[in-house]
């Protein structure tokens, strides 16, 4: 390929981690460990964050030199493993102002462990990032408080996607003041903005897939960037269902058939005859673990804490990017999708962005199903309520008797439910409408004081 036609995969997009990584670099004190699936970005956003702070640093990546683990492995102490990497690496360390960033830490697991010492020697500051973090390391979550911040990454956002394919700030600010009073959008932008949204499904959030589309414009050659990841993580199942005789490529394959079914759930039965969710409920974790796939768990009853009526036996299974779900699609077929034809079921395509977003805005995902009542596509705690989604990709949106059910079910005491389509802004009692791409600003409000103090006087 010629220099003009190569393209930039890494290209720098406007990431919304990239802020939580600069407030680190500027104040943090404890590492910190960026964690994520394959192909999201971690390396190139926090090498970008480094050059651009006013602190050295150097870069070790345990891929790339795999001699470095047998290098670490041996070190007997935090003082022992930094007069190590002095000697394999040409750049000087000076105290108090070098970052030093440990990637494709899956290959050194025991890096994570020993943080804690060299945290404690404080002569550095330390990031981290890998893949498969959370199959390679089961306890990743007890680290250390105060000595190890983990946070978790993912495929690019609608917003994100929105700003890298040219939707300014300004009509961002627009959209999301009339998502917080409920006003409709204007229908010029709200028609463009639907344009968008459909280009998101076929081009999804993977950031090389989002640049060579903004590079290019080449669907086809946005796909060959979905079939490649699709080759990585499938190389990640071989691997493991070696090792460990999971049925991993087999439940990823059924993924797309599963979601066009009638209800979504993931049927266990279709992958052999005689399996129960207790034979295979380890290779269901291990892609949720490994980022490439987001379960949506059942609840019993939309009542407050929502987990404790969780049922993980019944789940709806997404892929972590809804473009490595159209990908699995024909060429006609996304075509049709972006043209909006009615002959195109888009139910699958806009509950998938929605199980990304709520993800990704820290929500735990859950729907629930009754026989008496019916279907709710998810159910959410916003702002310490129980809130209904129910999400609708064709024209009759406005037709929901599940939700109606619920909500008139005393029992809940459910105060408004969301309902998300291509239709604009409404509100009707307790259902508010909203634009599908409007799922961006559905966010828990930020609790601004978290202290609490019993008063024992009188005691």
């Amino acid at each position: 390929m010629d220099g003009k036609n190569k393209i930039r995969g890494d290209m720098m997009i406007d990431r919304e981690m990239k802020t939580t990584i600069n407030n680190w670099i500027l104040q943090g004190k404890e590492a910190f460990l960026l964690t994520g699936a394959r192909q999201i970005g971690k390396t190139y956003l926090i090498r970008e964050c480094l050059k651009e702070s006013k602190y050295d640093y150097i870069a070790l990546n345990f891929i790339e030199r795999p001699e470095l683990v047998e290098l670490f492995e041996n070190a007997t102490n935090a003082q022992d493993l930094l007069m190590r990497l002095s000697l394999i690496t040409d750049k000087q360390l000076n105290k108090g102002n070098t970052i030093i960033f440990f990637d494709e830490i899956q290959e050194f697991k025991d890096i994570v462990t020993r943080i804690k010492f060299l945290v404690e020697e404080g002569s550095y500051r330390y990031i981290m990032s890998g893949s498969l973090l959370g199959v390679e390391l089961n306890d990743l979550r007890s680290a250390p408080v105060g000595y190890l911040r983990i946070e978790d990454m993912y495929p690019l956002t609608v917003k994100e996607f929105m700003k890298a394919v040219g939707i300014k700030e300004n009509i961002l600010e627009m959209l999301e003041e009339c998502y917080k009073k409920q006003q409709p959008v204007d229908e010029f932008v709200h028609k463009k903005m639907l344009d968008v949204f459909y280009l998101y499904l076929i081009v999804g959030g993977m950031p090389e897939a989002v640049a060579v589309y903004t590079q290019t414009n080449d669907l086809a050659r946005v796909a060959a960037v979905h079939q490649k990841i699709m080759r990585l993580y499938k190389a990640d199942f071989t691997k493991y269902e070696t090792n460990y005789k999971l049925k991993l490529r087999e439940i990823y394959d059924s993924m797309p058939g599963q979601l066009d079914s009638k209800n979504k759930r993931f049927k266990i039965n279709t992958l052999g005859k005689g399996l129960n969710y207790d034979r295979v409920a380890n290779d269901f974790l291990w892609l949720k673990d490994a980022g490439v796939a987001i379960p949506v768990y059942n609840i019993n009853e939309p009542k407050l804490p929502l987990i404790i009526s969780e049922n993980r036996n019944l789940f709806k299974l997404f892929f972590s990017d809804v473009g490595i779900l159209t990908n699995q699609y024909s060429d006609q077929v996304k075509i049709a999708i972006l043209n909006k034809e009615k002959s195109i079921n888009n139910g699958a395509l806009f509950e998938n962005v929605v199980a990304q977003e709520l993800l990704a805005n820290g929500f735990n995902l859950y729907y629930f199903n009754n026989k008496k009542q019916g279907e709710l596509d998810f159910v959410i705690e916003l702002d310490g309520k129980v809130t209904p989604l129910e999400i609708k990709s064709g024209k009759d949106y406005k037709k929901h008797s599940a939700l109606v059910n619920v909500l008139k079910d005393k029992n809940y005491e459910i105060e408004k439910a969301y309902i998300f389509s291509e239709g604009n802004v409404e509100t009707k009692g307790q259902k508010i409408y909203m634009p599908i791409y409007m799922i961006m600003f559905l966010k828990n409000t930020e609790l601004k004081n978290t202290i609490y103090k019993i008063d024992l006087s009188g005691l």
